[in-house]
């Protein structure tokens, strides 16, 4: 039953922005970083809602993998956040860098108003969509140590590789310069 709610949320009709527009989609962010001269590849797959469902891909797409939060805090502050995919995230310390004292995961709603996305679709890619500028962005530094990245194009079925270079350039060129989070050791991901 999980899969048949999930594909329906996938085929109904995306909702509008909160300032009333309709979000843009993966055409149109592929048409941006090609008008930005960024290199893209992109991968169609089953559609992946976690983490553990992803890792089935990564024999067939080489790179870096993240886990991307959208969080915010009592005053109203949103960040969408991207680290390696087997990071295990401390909110409470990442609420001391993000320079707040608490942080909520956001309910759907906030993630479809702000960011145009359903759940399972979370990526930098996504900032596309927020035109007010209300999301601040910030990445793993060591996320950003892997060649090529590799994110989800605001559609969880398909996975798009992009340079270190380009990612920055897009969410520079999107007005929404990163913060690099230095995550501690006891935080790094296991290696085997």
């Amino acid at each position: 039953m999980p899969d048949q709610t999930h594909n329906r949320r996938m085929t109904d009709p995306q909702p509008p922005l909160v300032d009333g527009t309709k979000p843009r989609g993966p055409a149109d962010l592929f048409s941006r970083l090609d008008e930005l001269g960024i290199d893209h590849d992109t991968l169609d797959h089953v559609p992946v809602f976690t983490v553990e469902e992803a890792r089935r891909l990564r024999g067939r797409i080489d790179g870096a993998h993240s886990k991307n939060l959208f969080v915010r805090d009592k005053k109203e502050r949103h960040w969408l956040v991207s680290c390696l995919s087997e990071r295990k995230v401390d909110l409470k310390w990442l609420a001391l860098e993000l320079g707040t004292k608490r942080l909520t995961f956001c309910t759907p709603r906030r993630l479809t108003g702000f960011l145009g996305i359903r759940a399972g679709a979370v990526s930098p890619f996504a900032i596309i969509n927020d035109a007010r500028g209300v999301v601040r962005v910030a990445l793993d530094a060591e996320l950003l140590a892997g060649e090529p990245l590799n994110f989800h194009p605001l559609d969880n079925s398909k996975t798009t590789s992009v340079s270190r270079a380009g990612l920055l350039r897009f969410l520079e060129a999107e007005g929404h310069p990163p913060k690099i989070l230095h995550f501690p050791a006891a935080a790094a991901p296991a290696r085997s």
